[in-house]
């Protein structure tokens, strides 16, 4: 927990419990046996109807399976097996929401009065049905349901997790309240990084309009980061312990969090077109950036737009072009007002569920519909370049919703 700093300014104030260490690797979701049995006696609780009663299973032992847990969903999963398990298993506290409080930016004062960070575990589900489409995806953070106890997605989703497969893509932060839809305010991407777990010390990366400010959690005052890019601030994540800053004229920058030091990381221009650029890590394996390619004077259609895709390479300081991504899914795009992209693995998801390794998907397109994007997809027009990523219309992706949780639903594309 970060440390309490009265002054007559603010007052710092983690408003939820959790554990200093929050990160955990999106990649992997380790699960043991007796995790695996707990699942299954919940299920076999409702599913079979049998007259066993696991009620009645003594209070000792279900204090011996709670100290084996390791994964978080398996708490959940135990919790909604009976009421009288709810008392024993607790809601895990890696799965809480925290939330810091932010003074005002005092040397902007035409600027809103600070304002709270929230930073959430995000997640994908997809409810268990048949390995067959039409099927549907639920992406977004959670909180317990306090009156039925199954976990509930932001409001108005209920869903019960045991009858759902789960998987975990990292933290995600936003700004309580704020409108992204709205003039008024212009936060362009959050993000947070511990500075010392042992003290709790951290520090805040904010966009708003052309600057980039930070915040020390020691400190009551914005700092303005220098070197940077004047353009507007598009998003912010954070790989491997630094920030990465995006912006809307193509720049990327890295931010040393102790000294807020930036490095440009601008990828090589691509002659007669403009872009957009997203930032999309993969736990801390990798930092994938995702240009997608305007060409000027043209028609805009976001179905036939083509995209670049390159990896960070750290030690070379540069962005090097990349045509395949293994068994890894890029998901563009962010529940509600968030900041940052995610990513899965492929091996994660059900067979035949219409997302397969080595793809892309943007889930925040303006008409709602989208398809999964493939390198080297032939268009039938000669003059397209095979080069590049493109939409493979195999299947159709429908945006149900967008805010608070998104809402996907993947069916075959008609010819």
């Amino acid at each position: 927990m970060a440390p309490r700093k009265k002054s007559s300014n603010m007052v710092w104030v983690v408003k939820s419990k959790q554990p200093a260490k929050t990160t955990e690797p999106a990649t992997e979701k380790k699960t043991s046996l007796l995790s695996d049995s707990v699942s299954k006696l919940q299920l076999s609780s409702k599913e079979q109807h049998t007259s066993s009663d696991w009620s009645f299973l003594p209070e000792e032992l279900l204090r011996i399976i709670s100290s084996k847990l390791e994964d978080s969903f398996d708490f959940i999963h135990a919790r909604a097996v009976c009421r009288p398990w709810r008392s024993i298993f607790p809601f895990p506290s890696r799965l809480l929401r925290t939330t810091y409080s932010l003074p005002s930016f005092d040397r902007f004062p035409r600027r809103p009065r600070g304002g709270t960070l929230e930073k959430f575990p995000v997640f994908l589900f997809r409810v268990r049905s048949p390995d067959t489409l039409p099927c549907e995806f639920f992406l977004g953070g959670i909180r317990p349901d306090k009156s039925t106890d199954p976990v509930e997605l932001p409001s108005p989703t209920l869903i019960n997790t045991a009858d759902c497969r789960i998987i975990p893509l990292g933290h995600m932060c936003r700004m309580v309240g704020y409108d992204p839809d709205s003039l008024s305010r212009s936060y362009r991407g959050v993000a947070i990084l511990p500075l010392n777990e042992e003290t709790g010390e951290f520090i805040v990366l904010i966009g708003y309009d052309h600057h980039i400010l930070a915040l020390r959690s020691t400190e009551t005052r914005w700092m303005e980061v220098d070197n940077c890019s004047r353009a507007d601030c598009k998003d912010i994540v954070t790989f491997r312990g630094k920030f990465y800053a995006v912006f809307i004229n193509g720049d990327v920058f890295a931010i040393d969090p102790y000294t807020l030091e930036t490095t440009p990381l601008r990828p090589p221009n691509i002659a007669g077109c403009g872009r957009q650029n997203y930032l999309v890590p993969y736990g801390d394996d990798e930092l994938y950036l995702v240009e997608r390619i305007i060409v000027r004077n043209s028609v805009l259609s976001f179905t036939k737009m083509a995209c670049r895709v390159s990896v960070l390479d750290e030690e070379a300081g540069e962005w090097v072009v990349v045509n395949d991504l293994g068994d890894r899914v890029l998901l563009i795009g962010k529940p509600g007002n968030s900041s940052g992209n995610s990513a899965c693995s492929a091996k994660e998801l059900p067979e035949g569920c219409g997302l397969s390794g080595s793809s892309m998907l943007f889930i925040n397109e303006i008409f709602d519909e989208t398809f999964p994007y493939k390198y080297g997809v032939d268009t039938g027009n000669p003059g397209d370049d095979l080069n590049v990523w493109r939409c493979s219309r195999e299947t159709r992706v429908t945006i149900l919703n967008k805010s608070p949780m998104v809402t996907l639903r993947i069916e075959r594309a008609e010819p």
